[in-house]
């Protein structure tokens, strides 16, 4: 089984408390760099003139990330709505992709109109990320055209509001489902929602925010020790996910209902 490892660290702010990108294209480990090229020609040969900007986020632009355990998250803004483009072939990259290079355990693809994101008006998960976690690799880089954020219970409220439907939509894909690959992916990726939106309790009383879980998990369980085993086990299971479907089902409903009834709380005490 792996070990989890204290690996992560909080995100840094400026004297005004904005928070500091630490992404660089600098920092990412040769092993990455033909995943990142591979993935940026072919977004490059299959969207041409529609292609605006490629950004990537995580762990990796910032030399943190593990072979074997990293995924590659990719933003890819595009001149018009995504809808309209011609998108088919987005799944086939990412399994040609996780089938061709082994340094990874995930890719992600998503897409969005450069428009929407940077004349958005209110908070914008994209805009947010590729502000503060992410780096351009192709194109006109958009960040000096998006607000700059802090540490704020706006940023926990976005991380809080949507965490009963996620557990819901997990539900959802695990019931009946017999791809074990399937399974896998699902786990990790609510066992990160999980995680994040512990760490999103924690905002008001600390200030304190980060994209890496391990972080996420400690200042968790310094406000929640009697919970601290759960969290544990959710750091876990992104570790090594597990494809028993009731096993994943069971905790959603017992942790999981926890950190909803938790994150309503929270959200009851903001006046929108």
């Amino acid at each position: 089984m792996p070990s989890i490892k204290k690996i992560g660290r909080f995100c840094s702010t400026d004297d005004e408390g904005y928070i500091i990108n630490d992404a660089h294209i600098e920092k990412v480990q040769p092993i990455f760099m033909e995943v990142i090229q591979e993935i940026k020609n072919t977004c490059c040969e299959l969207l041409q003139d529609d292609l605006h900007s490629v950004y990537i986020r995580g762990s990796i632009p910032r030399g943190i990330g593990i072979k074997g355990i990293a995924d590659i998250d990719v933003i890819i803004l595009v001149r018009k709505d995504p809808k309209l483009i011609d998108l088919s072939w987005r799944k086939k990259l990412e399994i040609k992709i996780l089938q061709k290079f082994n340094c990874i355990t995930g890719v992600e693809l998503s897409f969005y109109s450069e428009k929407e994101v940077i004349n958005s008006k209110s908070f914008s998960f994209i805009s947010f990320m590729i502000q503060t976690h992410g780096v351009c690799i192709f194109g006109e880089d958009v960040t000096l055209s998006l607000p700059k954020y802090k540490v704020s219970q706006e940023l926990a409220y976005e991380h809080l509001i949507q965490l009963g439907k996620q557990i819901g939509q997990a539900r959802k894909e695990l019931i009946h489902n017999k791809g074990v690959e399937d399974i896998a992916d699902c786990c990790r990726w609510i066992m990160k929602i999980i995680i994040r939106s512990g760490l999103a309790l924690t905002i008001e009383r600390e200030g304190l925010y980060s994209r890496d879980l391990y972080p996420a998990y400690e200042l968790f369980s310094k406000h929640f020790p009697e919970q601290e085993k759960n969290m544990r086990k959710a750091l876990q299971y992104v570790i090594e996910p597990i494809n028993d479907i009731n096993e994943i089902l069971l905790f959603l409903s017992t942790f999981g209902e926890w950190l909803i009834e938790r994150a309503a709380a929270f959200l009851n005490t903001i006046d929108n």
